[in-house]
This record gives C-alpha cells, structure tokens and sequence, in this order.
C-alpha cells in the first residue's frame, strides 16, 4: 500500500492548527472582552476554562467511538459542532438580549466539545494512515509543529481580528472548520481495512483497556505525566512571560503577540526536527524526550537563581526551555501510537490528550497564584515538576535493543513486538 500523499497530512495537520487557533486567539483579546461585555476578570477567563473543561471530559468518550466507528466519522461532525459552536458565540450580541455572555458561554461549551472529537483523534489517525513506522514518526513530528504553529500564529492572529471587532474571533472559528473539512474530506483515505474493524462491545472494550492498562500502565503512566507537565510549564511560561511584557515593558497587542511568538517559534522548529529525526528508533524517542526535558529543567533552574526579568534572559531561558518541549512531544505520540494496537489507540491518545489539556488548564491559574504569593519559588517548583518527570520517565520508559527489520514485515508486528520491549 502506497504511503498517503502530502496533501492527505497537510489535511490531517490543519486539524490540530484550526483548533489551537480557535482558543487561543482570544488570549490577547480577553481585556477587550471584558470591557464590551461589562463582565469581571473571572468571568473572562472562564471563557477559556469552560472550552478546555468541556474538551477534557469528552475527549475519552471521542477517542472511544474513533475506535469503534472510524477516525473520519467522528473528525468530521466533531468540526461541525466546533463550527457551530464559535457561530452561536459569535451571533450572541446580535440575538443574545440581556444574555449575551450566557449565550457566549454556552458557544464555548460547545466548541470544546466539538475540539475533542476532532484534534487529539489525529495521533491516532496518522498511525492508521501510515505503515512505516519512521512515516508515522516524522508524520507526528509534523502534526505536533503544526499544534505549535498554532500557538506561534494564535496571539498575531487574534489581536489582529480585534482591530476589527471582537465578534470576529468567534466568527473566524466556523470558517477555520470548514477549512479543515474540505481538506478531510478530499484528501484523506484511512485503509479500508481499518474502516471495517468488527466493533466492540462497550463491556468487551473496558475489559480491553483494562488489559492494556495492565500490561503497558507502567510506560503509558510516565508518558502522561511527561504531556501534562510539559504543557502545564509551557502555558505557565506563556502566561508568566505575557505578564512580564505588558506589566515591565508596556507591550501589548501585536507587538506583545509576536513576542511571544518568539519562543513558540524555537518550540515549532524543534518538533519538526525532532519528528524527522527519531524516526522508528524508540532508544531515541525516550532520550531526546529526556534530554528535552533537562533542557527545560535547566532553563527554569536558571530563572530560579537569578531571579531577573531582564528581557533578553527571559527569552533565551524559554527559548531553550521551547525547544526542550518541542523535542519531547513528538517522541511521547511516537511512543504511544507504535506501542498501542489500533483497536485501543484512539482510546489511549485521547487520554493521553485529556492529560495535555490538563496541564493547558492547570498552568495558567497556578502560576497567576504563584506570582502573587510567593513569586521567589515560582521557577523553582516548575523545574521540580520538570525533575519528576525526568525521573518517572527515566525509570517507567524502558527500551531494549531492537533487532533489525526483517524485509517484509509488517508495521503491526512490528509495533506489538517493539511495545513488548518497551514495557521490559
């Protein structure tokens, strides 16, 4: 079977991108919203927590029904209801009345849900598609910079809608959908074999996952752990650094939006080398995820003893810290997408997306609090969750040395041998 062509993984990469834009492009507008709307600033944030709150309790459930009916079958009304979702927000000043922010609220709601049937589903996705593990590697690689890009482009991109009027933030959300579907639709074909996998019942696929949670628990553990506080530091970071530039230096709109950019940028490249370059070799998964994480650890250590605000040392420590992150997430999907069947690897990357979104949630309040009450140790407790992590990683992430491929074998005996030495 012939690898899938370029256009079939810009498809799948635009769906990680659309969503990403789709929430953080409020960021830089939130003080805006809070002045047309005559809410408070926790009402305002919870524009942003009720999407990642919603996104997290459903995508489980997402990741189930992708294994049980098909990848495309969920993606595609998932974007649709993310659709629907920015539309309802965006038509709420027009036919809201005296429940404009309720009717916004609900939008968000909606769009969350929508958010989790669609972007953590392509991890497992590119594993269906591809059946060269170095493909699925390099594919994830790209999938992970385009999440990135995301985040790179959503700051510019959302003060840029603002200039306008803030009713477009939500309004360019549809529009971000039906991009992704078209290019779904056109461009993407899973293997027919995959599409005809015998459904499994609700009882039989707990019992599964119970099996698979036993035998693979030890590994899948450190991995969700390594995603959570790695998304936990970099939004902390983000938060902490726009802070940092507003307050210290007077930055705000898009000059604040494509500083933060900078950092995001070291981040985006790195994922896209990193993905090339691991491969199919699960002895450079764990280790540039490691090393990666170090680097992190090290950058955040830095900020901790010296204690400055001095902007050139900001970005230089988030920059090594961007690109240690950006080299450990493409090697955590690597890990689980050639180490999990097909029949539980929506459910296991959704999980593992649930605990991403986690640490998205988490980050930002957490460090808000931390700057407030004790400023001095706000470093020094993301490194320690940093050192955790590399510990926990160090100890459950276990790989033997792989034999050769043989000629002709195929990329599913391949993944249930390899998962096997990984769990040893």
């Amino acid at each position: 079977m012939a690898s899938p062509s370029y256009k079939a993984l810009v498809a799948t990469a635009s769906v990680p991108l659309i969503m990403t834009l789709g929430n953080s492009i409020l960021i830089p507008a939130l003080p805006m919203l809070q002045r047309a709307l005559g809410i408070s600033s926790l009402q305002t944030s919870m524009l942003i927590t009720v999407y990642s709150i919603s996104a997290i309790l459903m995508i489980p459930l997402a990741g189930y029904l992708s294994d049980r009916f098909g990848r495309k079958r969920i993606m595609i009304p998932s974007l649709i209801i993310a659709g629907l979702g920015g539309l309802l927000s965006g038509l709420a000043p027009w036919f809201g009345g005296g429940s404009v922010y309720a009717i916004i609220l609900a939008g968000r709601l909606v769009q969350g849900i929508g958010a989790a049937g669609a972007a953590p589903i392509v991890i497992p996705l590119v594993g269906d598609m591809y059946r060269s593990e170095k493909e699925v590697s390099g594919a994830l690689g790209i999938v992970e910079t385009s999440n990135t890009l995301g985040k790179v482009a959503s700051p510019i991109v959302g003060a840029l809608l603002a200039l306008w009027t803030w009713k477009a933030l939500f309004l360019s959300i549809p529009v971000f959908s039906v991009v992704s579907i078209i290019l779904i639709l056109f461009f993407i074909r899973v293997p027919s074999k995959d599409n005809k996998q015998q459904a499994q019942r609700f009882q039989e696929f707990l019992s599964t996952l119970t099996q698979t949670a036993r035998a693979e628990g030890k590994w899948l553990a450190a991995i969700f752990v390594i995603g959570a506080t790695a998304m936990l530091v970099l939004f902390g970071l983000l938060f902490y650094l726009s802070e940092v530039l507003e307050g210290s230096y007077g930055m705000k709109g898009v000059l604040k939006g494509a500083m933060l950019a900078i950092p995001l940028s070291a981040l985006c490249l790195s994922s896209f080398l990193a993905g090339k370059w691991i491969g199919e070799h699960k002895y450079r998964m764990k280790w540039v995820s490691l090393i990666g994480l170090a680097m992190l650890t090290t950058a955040l250590v830095v900020l901790a003893v010296v204690q400055s605000k001095a902007i050139w040392l900001l970005f230089l420590c988030m920059g090594i810290g961007g690109i240690g992150i950006g080299a450990a997430l493409p090697c955590m999907d690597a890990l689980i997408t050639q180490g999990i069947d097909k029949e539980q690897r929506g459910t296991v990357t959704s999980l593992y997306s649930s605990m991403r979104f986690i640490g998205v949630a988490v980050g930002p309040p957490l460090v808000s609090v931390a700057m407030s009450r004790f400023p001095n140790g706000l470093f020094y407790m993301m490194a320690g969750l940093g050192t955790v992590s590399i510990l926990y990683g160090l100890l459950a992430i276990r790989v033997d040395e792989e034999p050769e491929e043989k000629e002709g074998e195929g990329a599913d005996n391949r993944i249930q041998r390899r998962s096997k030495a990984t769990n040893s």
